[in-house]
């Protein structure tokens, strides 16, 4: 700009002058061409008086001159500014990216670290500043783990592993030469003792598999980061790696940037990574989770572990089914994975989880997000799959501390592992809620009150187990084989209050009965997690709950949302929120697919099944509601006719999973005609269709498995049906 401005004091009296010799000689042509028009030759204006034409030409030449000078310059300044700067930038950014090669990397830190040692003038070996944060990865003290015993400026290198490295690492940040300066100093007073005794961390192991410690180390390292070097806090990556090893540094590198990012670790986050891999092979999706485990399926959890023989489920999380197949909890093992500071470099793509992180506010206009410690990380397409959290009676949110500690909102894998640890070491335990959760968790419970001499309480406001869901006649016999498993039923009951007394917890009702109990498990719904909603500014349905999304389960144009979380619109039943597993896979496998471009509408009837034990179980699909008219077909039910020889025949536990891949064209109704007789309070296996103006618009099948297809077809046909005994055949209930 300088020279600019000198260029133009130059030629700016240049045009000045011109400018007015010009206006001069047109004001004296004019006079002339005035007094004397007639006499004046055209050619005469190429060579009139002095400073005429020639002027002129002067004139644009110089302006013309000036224009293209001015233009030229201005580009390349322009260009020769934009050059530096981005210069600049990348020589920023080039220093983070050091420091994350050199968590991985063993043998480049250390030649890094000796080549900077000449440089710095007070301690050549604390010179590590630049480029020595990430060096201190653990993996420096497995390459030359006598260097970093003998001198404490290499214990700086090495200290990744020891909460002393921090300041040398958090120095690092800044140039390079101006840092040395300080850090020796600092370096020299801590890194000595310490290096030493975590030298042998085996850093290489961790940062691939471990996907639960990262955030934990992550609070851990902050501290260090202050306490050690509070002049420079910029950096406290690196020093967490001296804390927790290389599980810790390989979570702290938080990729910035993520093709698809997944907000929940669920089922439907997982369904969606999965069709997301499969359209697009290269494509690069992280999870991010508040739980520190991987993507589990949840049914589980009230079903089959608890008929484990094994005494170590609660840490092998691994289970028989019914069928007597064993298997784990969790959709993939841990090398399924990659790490997150893996995601942007993997030439193939891949799936990363970022555990232990909470998602506190999303930028819809920006394309990114923020993490609970203040990270952020942008994307390109995004979705929302977080579920629901468990609701809670307000009585016992009110009864305090006490009584909180003693109850239990059953949704997670420690949730399971603490109601197992209580129902072995307390003598009673009351179960609120008659829903399927509940009834599923008072069966479980009940086939143990006799083993650990454990009274288990199932109250709820109905007069029988699912009541809303189920036909008063079959709720009324399902809660007779409820309390057959061993468990106490009160039903009709309203808790009033809850107080800790003697160390037990009474339970008053609002009939008056009092119900005394070591332990309660509060099964009374889900509320679905919509936190994002505010600072996303995205819809809430005011009915339903949950994000409002169109038939692509789209809630903008590059975020989508599924699972529990949903509110979408069901063209044969209306706008709809599920909190079925089913759903889950279901709704997050075709949100992949649209973030991959699919562009394809929700038409798929969702199913849930819930087993009350091996021996009975239900499958249910479209609305099931207990206040609209119901039609049942009941026949005898046999040896086959049960969720343990379903799976046998099935070969999965998750029957959801293989159920949704099929699909039913042409059923042909048995030919076994209905046997006469009403078989009275015989409910062995049926099917029972729910009606909405004389239009089925749900099914349940009891103890009648592998016909969803069917029941899928019917509803979505919606038509009305004059005999639906005639219906019922087409599931084939009356054969043998």
């Amino acid at each position: 700009m300088l020279k600019c401005r000198t260029v133009w004091k130059k030629l700016a009296p240049l045009a000045r002058a011109s400018s007015t010799l010009c206006r001069q000689n047109v004001r004296r042509t004019a006079l002339n061409n005035g007094r004397t028009p007639a006499y004046v030759p055209v050619a005469h204006m190429s060579s009139g008086p002095a400073g005429g034409g020639r002027a002129n030409q002067i004139y644009v030449l110089l302006v013309g001159a000036a224009c293209v000078g001015g233009g030229v310059y201005t580009y390349r300044t322009v260009k020769g500014d934009g050059q530096r700067y981005q210069e600049r930038i990348e020589e920023i950014s080039s220093r983070p990216i050091k420091t994350q090669d050199s968590y991985i990397q063993t043998e480049p830190p250390a030649v890094e670290a000796t080549e900077t040692e000449a440089v710095p003038e007070p301690e050549p070996e604390a010179a590590p500043s630049s480029e020595e944060p990430s060096p201190p990865a653990a993996d420096v003290e497995a390459v030359i783990p006598p260097e970093t015993s003998e001198a404490p400026p290499e214990t700086s290198e090495a200290p990744p592993e020891t909460s002393e490295a921090p300041p040398e690492t958090s120095e690092a940040p800044p140039a390079a030469e101006p840092v040395v300066e300080a850090p020796p100093d600092e370096a020299a007073e801590p890194p000595a003792a310490p290096v030493v005794e975590e030298e042998p961390s085996a850093p290489c192991e961790p940062p691939p598999g471990e996907l639960t410690e990262p955030p934990a180390a992550v609070e851990e390292s902050e501290p260090s980061a202050a306490a050690a070097e509070p002049a420079e806090p910029a950096e406290p990556q690196p020093e967490a790696v001296a804390e927790s090893g290389d599980s810790v540094a390989a979570s702290l590198k938080v990729p910035s940037h993520a093709p698809y990012l997944l907000i929940g670790g669920g089922t439907a986050s997982f369904a969606a990574a999965r069709s997301i891999r499969a359209r697009d092979p290269g494509a690069k999706v992280l999870i991010v989770t508040e739980e520190p485990d991987a993507p589990y399926m949840r049914p589980p959890l009230s079903k089959e572990l608890w008929f484990s023989d094994d005494p170590s489920v609660t840490e092998t999380l691994r289970f028989k089914q019914w069928n007597g197949k064993e298997r784990s909890i969790f959709f993939q093992p841990p090398s399924f994975y990659i790490t997150a500071e893996e995601l942007s470099s993997a030439e193939n793509g891949g799936v990363a989880i970022l555990t232990n992180r909470k998602v506190v506010h999303m930028d819809v206009r920006g394309n990114k997000i923020k993490l609970d410690d203040d990270t952020e990380i942008s994307y390109d397409k995004c979705l929302i799959a977080t579920g629901g959290v468990p609701r809670n009676l307000q009585v016992i949110e009110r009864a305090g501390e006490e009584v909180m500690q003693k109850t239990t909102l059953f949704r997670k894998i420690e949730d399971f592992k603490e109601l197992d640890k209580v129902s072995r070491n307390v003598k009673s335990i009351t179960i609120i809620g008659g829903g399927f959760l509940g009834s599923e968790l008072a069966c479980a419970l009940g086939r143990r009150s006799s083993e650990f001499d454990l009274e288990v309480i199932q109250m709820y406001p109905e007069k029988g187990n699912m009541g809303k869901v189920l036909p008063e006649y079959l709720s009324n016999w399902t809660t007779e084989k409820v309390k057959s498993e061993g468990v106490k039923i009160i039903s009709e009951a309203l808790v009033k209050s809850v107080v800790s007394k003697d160390d037990k917890l009474e339970i008053q009702l609002k009939d008056g009965r009092l119900v005394k109990t070591d332990h309660i498990v509060a099964a009374v719904g889900l509320e679905p997690n919509v936190d994002l909603a505010k600072s996303a500014g995205l819809e809430v349905d005011s009915d339903f709950g949950g994000f409002r999304v169109n038939a692509e389960l789209q809630a903008r144009s590059n975020i989508w949302v599924a699972g529990d979380a949903a509110c979408f619109y069901d063209i044969r039943l209306g706008r709809r929120r599920v909190e079925h597993h089913d759903h889950a896979v279901v709704s997050g496998r075709l949100a992949g697919e649209n973030m991959t471009g699919a562009n394809k509408p929700y038409w798929h009837q969702s199913m849930f099944w819930s087993d009350l034990g091996p021996d009975v179980g239900y499958e249910a699909i479209g609305i099931v509601d207990s206040s609209l008219p119901t039609v049942g077909v009941f026949a005898k039910a046999t040896a086959k006719d049960t969720p343990r020889a379903a799976t046998e025949l099935s070969g999965t536990g998750i029957r959801s999973e293989s159920e949704t891949e099929d699909t039913a064209t042409s059923p042909v109704a048995s030919s076994t005609p209905a046997p006469s007789g009403s078989h009275k309070d015989e409910y062995g296996k049926g099917v029972i269709f729910y009606l909405r103006d004389k239009v089925v618009v749900g099914i349940i099948l009891w103890n009648v498995f592998n016909r969803m297809p069917i029941a899928r077809k019917i509803i979505k046909d919606g038509e009305e049906h004059s005999d639906l005994n005639e219906v019922a055949k087409l599931f084939n209930i009356h054969d043998d």
